[in-house]
């Protein structure tokens, strides 16, 4: 079992993102070559080439998408135009935009240049119309007019004192404008499609263009006429003019003829000789095969060549968002970069101490990034969209399946981080969706597949070799598992069992032997929905499994019985892993949440949000204290571990809290008051704020003193009390102490000062309601204490005078010794002056006070009966009785005789006190 020492994880912090900066269109380089700047939306985004990460980013204000930019060839100007009609300039290192003007043209910009003076820009737009812009001066030079169609090609020529401009546009033709005369001087035609670039020799006098009609022209731009077309037989996207009288033999070039490289549909770099319109060679990748041959839509396909000549290099960008770096004059690969990868199936740890992570996206190709550097390299070989991937323990091998109905086992070394493919195979009838690998040794993979099947791979014990043969593997056992696809399996930890999840709702357990068979244990049945994953638990017979009922469920391996149910996320749970040792369980779902939960308490700790889509991906590091995530959204995303982070700033919190509680003690009896309450603010406790306010009232001449005090804090501290005393207010036992803090505040500061306090308006706002509720209650009980008053002063007291009127006032002085407490008062309703009758009926005593001297024995108590004028009016017959403790009050026709005949009446014991302090008053 797990150790009892073992803490629990509270919380993951994401510590490194990769997210897409590209998602198409225009892509720029740097006059440095340091950046490159491509488009991502409504954002410009500029990437570091040194460390592969987004170093600035502009973004329209109006969210409007971004149609085409250009960089000035000082690098200091960045011009975009987006979908409003605005073209705005830019500060680009400080994304702060400098100017922003309406373009004249009536639809959107489509492409746009400066000349090598980065003073001019021209735009081109799909009106049609080609316009230039003094940036410098602020105003538009020329309207150029004549193009039909989306001008998608505008270029300047290099010498910028022949003041030429070469635009392109729907009709397939290159325009050769004179901007001293803003005539076009020329129409060059040769192509037949869509001029995609133009490219120029160091003396300016060549050019070549590149098209999707599969040809490459070279043009004598001194006599204007066509010198040669080259067929390339394929959609060439960029074209590069190779520079003259340097050494490219490795790629083919052995003399001193002109020469360019293109790119295009077939995905790779070709060298070609102009005289010869010969192809001197061509840049391999990996073996293609002959149906990739004849597809043009190869998503490795090339949709822009961009030449770096200070560094001799070639960026290529792909139609699937990567920008590769080439060096020359070898043309090999320098850097990859993924600009967008697409909805993520699955993510893994990979390498030594997990430095990289390997991911399959919506794509046939992987990518392996370092987590240090981002840097990314694409592995080749599968021909569909790879669908999921799992990794052995040492983390140097891996394996993955794909759509190709294909399996692959590949290999990361060790020291140069690279990686490549040594074993392959292939032999279920549909798309292969899980894959795993054995746990103790790489000995073997299984894999499930749409085909409803699951198979065991044997694999060969010498994978370790380098070479570069792919070993072939076959599968050693098939069996026929579920009724529906299999959406996941998953071996042991001891390699003995295998288990499968599927759509039809059910998991299955199954035992793996030495000899290649697979026989079934049990079914786990209960889930509602089909099955997304499944997984063993690192330290007990437990099985994981996640359903599409958004339920996460246990299982005993035992009795195939369910011990725990998981429930928590609003749709399908789509991965679960163990962690802390088995422990607990980390869960993602289709609401773009990762869920960590404790599986002694079935408590969910801690919900994870950062992705806006389906979390496909799910991996926990192998020390355990980092995890991975990748979602439909093209976020990837590192977790880290922050438990033991969180908890020691928790403790260190907590220690300094009780330190500066027990300074504050200190200050208090010291009756340093405004150090206790600056100290008592920096706690940012209102409570704590509230007993040094309470105790400054205290004191003798509080008020002064708290005036003093509150008056000597800083502006911050003012604003803390007047946020803490919108708290108190709510309060009425503290409503006091908050009124006379805003007393002080409201007399001494004038409301412009007040009123510029943070949040000022909003607290102000919440005392309102309060203090009049607090005015209300006040008020109400001072008419009530004046109703008291009222009748205190109204009440007859038994022992007026017979004359006392109805309105005269009360008689408070104090009682003459032989006049008993309560007299009799008959006169009231029947008219007739009050008669007294003294008894002398005796009783137990008991409601003597010893401290008040006690008169003769006879007159010591007395038995009384007290008219109650309230029974005005009722029949003289009618007795009520009002017991109060020990004192009994019958009807005013009850005489004294009848008292002492009758033995249970209670007499009424009254004590004429003769000092004044001891009176009783009754109301």
């Amino acid at each position: 079992m797990a150790n009892t020492n073992l803490q629990f994880k509270t919380n993951y912090e994401v510590s490194s993102k990769i997210k897409p900066f590209y998602k198409g269109g225009k892509v720029q380089i740097s006059k440095d070559e340091n950046y490159i700047f491509c488009t991502c939306g409504s954002h410009v985004n500029v990437l570091e080439i040194s460390t592969g990460k987004v170093v600035h980013s502009v973004e329209h204000d109006d969210q409007e998408d971004i149609t085409s930019f250009a960089l000035s060839c000082d690098d200091e100007l960045l011009v975009t135009a987006s979908r409003a009609l605005l073209l705005k300039q830019w500060d680009w290192k400080q994304a702060k935009c400098t100017r922003s003007w309406r373009a004249i043209h009536t639809v959107p910009v489509a492409s746009m240049t400066f000349d090598s003076t980065s003073t001019l820009l021209a735009t081109g737009g799909c009106d049609g119309t080609v316009k230039l812009w003094d940036v410098v001066k602020q105003y538009c030079t020329h309207n150029l007019k004549g193009s039909s169609g989306v001008v998608h090609l505008v270029e300047f020529h290099p010498d910028i004192s022949r003041l030429q401009l070469f635009t392109s546009s729907l009709d397939c033709s290159i325009r050769l404008w004179d901007l001293r005369s803003s005539q076009c001087v020329c129409v060059l035609q040769s192509h037949y499609s869509a001029v995609t670039s133009l490219s120029f020799n160091t003396d300016g006098d060549t050019m070549i263009s590149s098209g999707r009609d599969k040809i490459c022209t070279v043009w004598d731009l001194k006599t204007q006429k066509a010198k040669r077309t080259v067929p390339v037989y394929e959609a060439v996207e960029g074209v590069v003019m190779l520079p003259q009288k340097q050494d490219f033999s490795q790629i083919g070039v052995k003399s001193n003829d002109l020469h360019f490289i293109t790119a295009g549909s077939k995905g790779v770099l070709r060298v070609w000789e102009a005289s010869t319109a010969r192809c001197v060679y061509t840049q391999t990748l990996r073996p293609i095969s002959e149906d990739e041959e004849e597809n043009d839509d190869d998503p490795r396909s090339l949709v822009y060549l961009l030449h770096m000549p200070t560094s001799s290099r070639l960026a290529t960008v792909t139609a699937e968002h990567n920008i590769l770096l080439y060096q020359l004059p070898g043309l090999t690969t320098q850097q990859q970069f993924v600009g967008y990868n697409d909805e993520v199936l699955d993510v893994k740890f990979l390498g030594k101490d997990d430095s990289h992570i390997v991911v399959a996206t919506n794509s046939c190709q992987l990518k392996v990034f370092e987590l240090l550097t981002n840097s990314c390299q694409i592995l080749y070989g599968h021909t569909d969209t790879v669908l999921s991937l799992d990794v052995f323990k040492k983390g140097f091998l891996f394996a993955s399946c794909a759509k190709d109905r294909s399996v692959r086992v590949w290999k990361i070394d060790s020291e140069s981080g690279q990686v490549h493919c040594v074993a392959h195979g292939s032999s279920h009838t549909n798309a292969v969706g899980s894959i795993t690998c054995s746990r103790m040794t790489a000995s073997f993979i299984v894999s499930g597949s749409q085909d409803c099947t699951v198979k065991v791979w044997d694999l060969p014990a010498d994978l370790s070799t380098t070479g570069a043969d792919i070993h072939q593997i076959t599968a050693c056992a098939t069996e026929k598992a579920h009724d529906k696809d299999v959406n996941s399996v998953a071996v042991s930890p001891n390699d003995k069992l295998l288990a499968s999840g599927s759509q039809d709702r059910t998991a299955k357990l199954w035992s793996l032997t030495g000899n290649g068979t697979v026989g079934l244990l049990g079914v786990f049945r209960g889930h509602r929905r089909g099955i997304w994953a499944v997984c063993f638990s690192p330290v007990d017979q437990v099985l994981a499994t996640t359903s599409a009922d958004g339920t996460t469920k246990l299982w005993g391996l035992q009795d195939f019985s369910c011990l725990k149910t998981f429930e928590g996320h609003d749709a399908s749970v789509l991965k679960v892993i163990f962690v802390s040792r088995g422990t607990q369980l980390l869960t993602s779902g289709s609401d773009g949440l990762v869920k960590l939960w404790t599986i002694k308490t079935n408590e969910c700790v801690k919900t994870l949000d950062a992705h806006q889509d389906k979390v496909w991906g799910l991996h926990a590091s192998r020390k355990d204290d980092k995890m991975v995530t990748g979602s439909a959204d093209s976020d990837i995303s590192v977790w880290v571990d922050v438990t033991e982070v969180e908890l020691a700033e928790e403790q260190a919190k907590q220690e300094d809290q009780i330190l500066k509680q027990q300074e504050l003690s200190n200050l208090l009896h010291e009756k340093k008051y405004l150090k206790a309450l600056g100290l008592a603010i920096s706690l940012d406790q209102p409570r704590t704020v509230l007993t040094v306010i309470k105790a400054i009232r205290q004191v003798e001449d509080g008020h002064k003193l708290l005036e003093k005090t509150l008056l000597k804090l800083r502006l911050d501290q003012k604003e803390s009390v007047l946020r803490f005393c919108a708290v108190w207010n709510t309060n009425a036992r503290n409503c006091l102490d908050a009124q006379a803090v805003l007393q002080v505040l409201l007399t001494h500061l004038p409301p412009e000062e007040l009123l510029q306090y943070q949040g000022a308006r909003t607290h102000l706002e919440g005392l309102i309601p309060y203090t009049e509720r607090h005015m209300q209650r006040i008020g109400h009980l001072l008419q009530k204490s004046m109703f008291l008053n009222y009748m205190w002063q109204k009440m007859r007291v038994a022992g007026a005078p017979p004359g006392m009127g109805q309105d005269e006032e009360m008689d408070t002085t104090p009682l003459e010794q032989t006049q008993p407490l309560f007299m009799i008062d008959k006169g009231k309703e029947k008219g007739s002056s009050d008669e007294k009758q003294d008894g002398d009926d005796s009783d137990s005593g008991q409601d003597e006070d010893p401290n008040c001297p006690v008169e003769e024995e006879g007159d010591d108590e007395v038995s009384v009966t007290k008219k109650a004028s309230l029974n005005v009016g009722r029949a003289e017959g009618r007795k009520a009785t009002k017991t109060n403790g020990n004192q009994h009050f019958e009807s005013e026709e009850s005489s004294e005789e009848e008292d002492l005949e009758e033995g249970d009446q209670t007499s009424v014991k009254a004590v004429a006190f003769s000092t004044p302090q001891c009176q009783t008053f009754t109301s």
